[in-house]
């Protein structure tokens, strides 16, 4: 595990597992502990629901459409071009309208998905709105002719089975889903004292929450933050939940703390940015209130927003379809040019064709990357500790190649399938890659920030100019500016972008040794 702050004892061995065990078990109830050692969290671990319901809205739009066509192609006798359109018309009206009248009941929040039963008559009376406003729009279209009756009422009866049966399977999937708490986000209140107990029950009474509280954790050990709050242990310090964060998913970090206290709250912050969560600050206790619009609420309890997780929800969906699509088509298009730089790498030297590496990917997960191998097999630097120089003895006459035009890096391709890599990213570095004989983390505040999403095999950075050796501050301060910049401004245009650069980038080879 690595240090964030050579000055802060860091939770690890045995302190780590037990504040795991102690996060998991309920309540107070640590009396008994089954350890064991503790998993590195996946990017996306927590469901949004806003994915849920959308794609429960898609579903049912087409649900309906096709019960239609079904219904229609089934009973209806004559097949006139007028009829067709009609009927293409209404199915593609029932597509996009029944989820908007469905919509209006609130039929898509988890919990109503969870319920479906429960929610049945809801259910029934938008889908009855839904066939109302339809009627009328027939009627005063006067097309009514048009349309069979027995179609109608067909559809209006089978239409409500379909969804009712649909809901009840979606309840079932996302109770299974939610058997290891996908559906609530995880969350840390920061901070003790009477701020949080008066927090921790606000959102336990709160009926329409997602979210399940794992501890608590604070720098104090007085009067004003005992060991135990509201039910909840105090797990650790603030410098120890960036380890533990690593280790138990946590999707949000609550600062319960008086916006008073600014200096504590700049301390906070400036320790816990790096860490691919959502940052609120309470602002259910304060004394001093905004407009609503100042607020985002989690129930109805209002936050301040102070840092928002990177890629999370429909972004992360579209960056990872983007990734295994575009990678895909990669592999099919330059597996030539690999084959051929393969056999180049094999009959240059002996030794593997694939050279593998720890390297530090998404919230510093080691992930073992696949490289050609461009060193010579006996001198070989698994762990990075020295950087590769110019007119490096230890770089084979086919690795100054592929080297100085990247084409080391095309296996990476297949990490990009696996998940752990993507195409556009911040470069993952080696975990004893240095600057000035210092470990990158100990030169340059923030280093960790860069990890917030998942590593990519082209980035922002390598575009600009900041390709090759990293050997000075100055080279890796200039990486991680871009890297953050990437971070806080990605977008599917600007990853295009960056990989249509990425050919012309790869012609300076001045710092690719």
């Amino acid at each position: 595990m690595r240090k964030d702050d050579k000055n802060t004892r860091k939770l690890a061995g045995s302190d780590l597992l037990e504040a795991i065990s102690r996060a998991d078990a309920p309540g107070l109830d640590t009396g008994s502990t089954n350890v064991c050692a503790p998993e590195q969290i996946s990017e996306e671990s927590w469901i949004s629901p806003s994915i849920i319901g959308a794609s429960v809205r898609a579903i049912e739009g087409l649900l309906v459409a096709v019960i239609g066509a079904l219904i229609w192609l089934l009973y209806v006798q004559e097949y006139t071009l007028i009829s067709a359109i009609y009927f293409v018309s209404v199915s593609a009206f029932s597509a996009l309208a029944v989820p908007a009248f469905l919509s209006l009941g609130n039929l898509y929040s988890v919990n109503a998905l969870l319920r479906p039963f429960e929610n049945g008559p809801r259910l029934l009376l938008g889908w009855s709105v839904f066939f109302a406003a339809l009627t009328v729009l027939v009627f005063f279209s006067k097309l009514g002719e048009t349309y069979s009756r027995v179609w109608l009422g067909s559809w209006y009866l089978f239409g409500f089975s379909g969804l009712l049966v649909l809901r009840g399977v979606t309840a079932r999937l996302l109770r299974r889903w939610n058997s290891d708490n996908r559906l609530n986000r995880q969350a840390v209140i920061i901070g003790g004292g009477q701020e949080a107990a008066e927090l921790i029950e606000a959102i336990n009474e709160s009926s329409d929450i997602d979210v399940s509280i794992v501890g608590l954790f604070d720098d104090r050990n007085d009067d004003r933050s005992p060991a135990a709050i509201a039910g909840y242990q105090k797990l650790g310090n603030v410098d120890q939940l960036v380890e533990f964060a690593r280790w138990k998913r946590i999707d949000l970090l609550i600062l319960a703390l008086p916006l008073s206290a600014e200096n504590r709250l700049a301390e906070l912050t400036r320790k816990l940015w790096i860490l691919p969560v959502d940052i609120r600050l309470s602002a259910y206790t304060q004394k001093l209130r905004f407009r609503p619009r100042a607020y985002s609420y989690i129930g109805n309890i209002p936050f301040f927003d102070v840092f928002d997780r990177p890629l999370s929800g429909w972004d992360w969906i579209i960056k990872t379809l983007e990734d295994k699509v575009i990678s895909s088509l990669a592999l099919v298009l330059l597996s030539p040019l690999m084959a051929l730089v393969a056999l180049a790498v094999r009959l240059d030297s002996p030794g593997p064709v694939l050279f593998k590496q720890k390297r530090y990917g998404f919230n510093n997960e080691l992930i073992e990357v696949y490289k050609f191998r461009s060193m010579y097999q006996d001198q070989t630097d698994h762990e990075a500790s020295k950087l590769v120089t110019k007119n490096d003895p230890r770089v084979t006459r086919v690795g100054r190649l592929i080297r100085s035009t990247s084409l080391d890096e095309l296996p990476q391709l297949f990490n990009v399938l696996k998940g752990e890599l993507s195409l556009v990213g911040p470069r993952p570095h080696a975990t004893q890659a240095k600057a000035e004989d210092k470990l990158y983390d100990d030169i340059v505040e923030g280093y960790f920030a860069r990890h917030r999403v998942k590593p990519g095999i082209t980035g922002w950075a390598q575009v600009n100019g900041w390709r090759g050796e990293t050997d000075t501050k100055h080279k890796i301060l200039r990486r991680l500016e871009h890297d953050l910049y990437y971070i806080e401004n990605w977008s599917v245009i600007f990853d295009l972008y960056i990989l249509a650069k990425t050919p012309f980038a790869l012609m300076q080879m001045e710092q690719a040794y």
